[in-house]
Order: C-alpha cells, then sequence, then structure tokens
C-alpha cells in the first residue's frame, strides 16, 4: 500500500483513507517512568512531559524514528501498588533487576490502569498534550496504550458498572479465593489469560457484554485524541475464540460479532487515522489483522532470530506480502529480555538489519541502541546504572539513518533463494531480500548470515534487465563498493561469502 495510505476493516467492508503516517513506520519505544527518572536524575531536579528540554527530544527521535511510543503515561493504582509491594516473586525480580531498588521506586503496574488521564506524576494531561506537540514539531508521532481487558482495582467502573466484568458467585470465590474479588455485593474476576494464574492487581472486563463494547470503544475515542496511534496489550485475549476458552460459562452468550470489529469500526468513525498495533501471540496476527489492525507483532520472527532458525526466519517470510507489511519486527520491548544480553554484538547487529530492512513496522526499544542489558520490570520507575556503548549506539543511529534517507524499504519487496553445492549447504544460513521500483530508481540488496558459522552460497536477483549490462554494489555502510556483470547476477546469481553474522546492506545501479 502507497505511504500514507492504510486499510480500515469495519462493518464488512474496506476503504482506504489518507493519512500522515508512512507505510512502513519507525516506532521507539520508551518506558515513561524511567526514562523521566533518569532524565530528572542527570538534571538535579524534577523534569516532567511537561518542560523536556529540546536536546532530549532530539535524542529520542533521531533520523529515520516515525513515532515514539510512551510506554506506560496512564494513572496508576495505588490499589495496584500495594498488591505489587506485598507479593515476595514480584520483589525479588525487582531486586534482581535494580539491587539497590527502595519503596518509592516501586510505582506499580503501568498495566493496571486507574484512568486513562496522564499520571499527574508524569505531568498530567498538560504534559501529556506538550510532548505530542514536542514531537509533532519534529514530524514524529505519537503512540500511547490501551489494555482492552482487565483495569485497576479501583478504577471507577469497579465499584460503578458491575455489568462490564466477568462476574461470579460465592461459590466460585470460596472455591478460587485468588481468582476473584468481592466489591459492592458483587463477586469479579481477577484477569488472566489461559494459560497463567490469574493477575491480581486487575479486575477482567467482559468482551461478550454489550455495555463494555460500547464503553471501550467511549476509552479508544478519548486515547485517540490524545495520540496518533494505539498500541492494544494482549489484544488476542478478546477475540471469541480466546475468550470463550478462558471464561466459559463465565462469559455469558457468545455475540455474534466479534469485539474488534465492532470497536475498532466505532473507533474508525471517529478517528479515521488513528494507527492500530496489536500485541498479538498464538498465531493469531492474521486474524487480528482482519479484524481492524494496522499491525500486529512479530514474535515467531523474534523467536527464530533470538533461536539462531536462519531456515525458520526464512520460511516464516515466505508467507504473502499482504500479512508481511502488517506485521510489527522487534528484537526486544519492555516484555522481552533486553537484546545485548541475549545475542553477542556481531549477532545483534545482523539481527538488526534484519528487522530494519523487512516490511511492515519496525520497534526499536531505548537503550537497545546502547547495549542495555537488564530488562527493568515495568512496576518499577528506576534503572541500574549501565554504560552506554556509544560505538553500538553510533551503529544503530547510523543504520536507522542510512534505510530511512536511501528509501532502502521504498518499492517492491521479493525474498531471494540461496543456492549452495552438493557439499556446501552453508546457504542455508543466507538470509536475502531485494527492493525494487523506488521513484528513485534505486534498487537494494540485503543478505544477511544468521549463524555463527561462515555461509557461501548464490543468490539469482532475478531482475529481467540484469543480463548485457555491468552493475555497480555499493555498501550503505563502510567502503564496499563491487562491480558485477549482469549475466552472472540473473543466474547463477551473486555469489556471497559471509563469515559468522555479517551482512550486506547494498544499493544496487
Amino acid at each position: 500500500m502507497p505511504a500514507g495510505h492504510r486499510r480500515v476493516i469495519a462493518a464488512g467492508y474496506a476503504a482506504v483513507v489518507t493519512t500522515g503516517w508512512p507505510a512502513q513506520p519507525v516506532i521507539y519505544e520508551i518506558n515513561t517512568a524511567v526514562w523521566l527518572d533518569a532524565l530528572s536524575r542527570a538534571a538535579g531536579r524534577r523534569i516532567t512531559l511537561a518542560d523536556i528540554p529540546d536536546a532530549e527530544w532530539d535524542e529520542i527521535t533521531p533520523a529515520g524514528v516515525d513515532a515514539v511510543w510512551l510506554m506506560g503515561v496512564w494513572e496508576r493504582s495505588p490499589a495496584g501498588r500495594a498488591l505489587a509491594t506485598a507479593d515476595p516473586r514480584l520483589l525479588e525480580s525487582f531486586r534482581t533487576a535494580l539491587p539497590s531498588v527502595r519503596p518509592a521506586d516501586i510505582l506499580g503496574s503501568p498495566y493496571a490502569v486507574r484512568r486513562y488521564a496522564a499520571d499527574p506524576a508524569f505531568g498530567g494531561p498538560v504534559g501529556l498534550a506538550a510532548a505530542r506537540s514536542a514531537l509533532a514539531a519534529r514530524g514524529v508521532r505519537l503512540v500511547l496504550d490501551y489494555v482492552p481487558n482487565h483495569v485497576a482495582p479501583d478504577h471507577p467502573w469497579v465499584s460503578r458498572r458491575p455489568d462490564l466484568f466477568v462476574l461470579g458467585s460465592p461459590a466460585d470465590m470460596a472455591a478460587d479465593p485468588a481468582g476473584w474479588l468481592a466489591v459492592g455485593g458483587h463477586v469479579l474476576a481477577h484477569g488472566r489469560d489461559p494459560y497463567f494464574p490469574p493477575w491480581p492487581d486487575v479486575v477482567q472486563l467482559n468482551s461478550f457484554a454489550p455495555a463494555l463494547r460500547a464503553a471501550a470503544a467511549d476509552t479508544l475515542a478519548s486515547i485517540a485524541g490524545q495520540c496518533d496511534g494505539i498500541r492494544c496489550d494482549m489484544a488476542m485475549l478478546m477475540t471469541s475464540q480466546v475468550f470463550a476458552r478462558t471464561w466459559g460459562r463465565h462469559a455469558g452468550p457468545r455475540p455474534a460479532e466479534e469485539f474488534w470489529p465492532e470497536v475498532l469500526g466505532t473507533l474508525r468513525g471517529k478517528h479515521p487515522d488513528t494507527v492500530l498495533i496489536a500485541e498479538a501471540y498464538w498465531d493469531l496476527e492474521w486474524l487480528l489483522q482482519q479484524q481492524g489492525f494496522d499491525f500486529c507483532y512479530d514474535k515467531r520472527l523474534y523467536d527464530r532470530i533470538t533461536g539462531g532458525d536462519a531456515p525458520g526466519v526464512r520460511d516464516h517470510l515466505r508467507a504473502g506480502l499482504s500479512y508481511q507489511s502488517r506485521l510489527l519486527r522487534f528484537l526486544e520491548n519492555h516484555d522481552e529480555p533486553r537484546i545485548a544480553s541475549r545475542l553477542p554484538p556481531a549477532a545483534q547487529r545482523a539481527a538488526a538489519v534484519t528487522v530494519a530492512t523487512l516490511p511492515g513496522a519496525t520497534l526499536w526499544q531505548e537503550g537497545q541502541f546502547e547495549g542495555r542489558r537488564v530488562r527493568v520490570p515495568v512496576f518499577l520507575a528506576r534503572r541500574p546504572s549501565e554504560p552506554p556503548d556509544a560505538r553500538l549506539a553510533g551503529w544503530y543511529r547510523s543504520l536507522l539513518a542510512s534505510v530511512a534517507h536511501r528509501r532502502v524499504r521504498a518499492g517492491r519487496w521479493r525474498l531471494l533463494e540461496a543456492a549452495g553445492w552438493p557439499d556446501n549447504q552453508s546457504c542455508r544460513n543466507l538470509i536475502g531480500w531485494a527492493w525494487d521500483g523506488a521513484p528513485d530508481g534505486d534498487r537494494h540488496l540485503v543478505v544477511v548470515n544468521l549463524s555463527g558459522q561462515p555461509a557461501q552460497g548464490r543468490l539469482p536477483l532475478g531482475w529481467p534487465d540484469l543480463p548485457g549490462r555491468r552493475w555497480e554494489l555499493t555498501g550503505l555502510f563502510g567502503t564496499e563498493v563491487y562491480q558485477r556483470d549482469g549475466g552472472e547476477l540473473a543466474g547463477p546469481g551473486l555469489f556471497v561469502d559471509l563469515g559468522p553474522w555479517q551482512f550486506h546492506l547494498l544499493t544496487v545501479r
């Protein structure tokens, strides 16, 4: 789909509307509480979203970043914080990440939302509006969270709107005290997914309740009025198949209409330009794309890259482009370990080139460029001190700037197939793709060795005008320049010999 457009799916039809978003956005995630704490400590004064220095906004919006996701801006729950500080397992995880943790560092979960208003500790609604303006002045969009399946136990709905929640009975509470909460004469379920115990700091909303769907549409519209994109937490939990499996008879009658098409259809009528991102797992990405999301998490690609499964990565990339172009590629986020703690530096770079040059959206996390290794639990406002890797940070920023400036992902994308020889099948670790059809006429070639061993192979490039001409392949990094005969590039193909975790990122002219 052309840049600046996207497809809206609602009420049984698809339409294309013009937006200010690029077709393949690059998003930079920031843990708002941790970031503001670090800025405040460096400045020696309290800094909120309302008074962040221009230099700090410039730092988080380098060339190639299209949007900033301020994770965890909403008002947090004192009740949720009390539960977190009383949980021995959580406290142990806090001490592991931050040995010097103090009670003041524990804010409670940003996903136990008390109200969808920016937390006063971060500058409140005025501060959030200032942040959005500062980003917009740099041509950067703002992404915020929405949690569809639960709220904090002290959210106003809990005492006033029991019809929005999964309801139980005194017998349910007696049989499973950890799974239920008694409020105002009603028994409400704690939030959970079908595979894990209940979350004690949240109360479960009922995806099947008509009243909840109307309330959810209003909440989303309120959020959309404060930002340009919304990331929906654990979106697959609200699909009918998952919700029915999780809650059984407590869910009530299954509606004819799915939750997301109904709710998002209402939202699109009010905010047609808002980009919607689904946190999605369990191979439900395609379903959620069809239900109205612009992009869905690509956890399968993440698992295969970090697991060293190069053939699996290639198989994943064989999926149709209409699906690929609506996936969100990442190497880390606030739920996953820091990539520097999982892969050595060379492997990080190979993985980063991979996700940066594939179709779809791309997600980076604050601290990733600098090589931070500690994943800070989202309950905390402070992170440990870690020396930044300035060289790695410079490399990441160069990667983003080069991909954006040279328009590497413009035009058409095509997966390439690497061939080897009977006595050398190391080509199985080579993953390659080509981009062509950009308005400036440039073509780009990416080949990555996603393994810790040398790999050789030939990649036929497949462009029909290759034979009969000399072609120059120029690296976007360093001083690589190769002259190649077009007939060879067409068949048997470009010969590639890459050491462990090496890559080619080339412009072809």
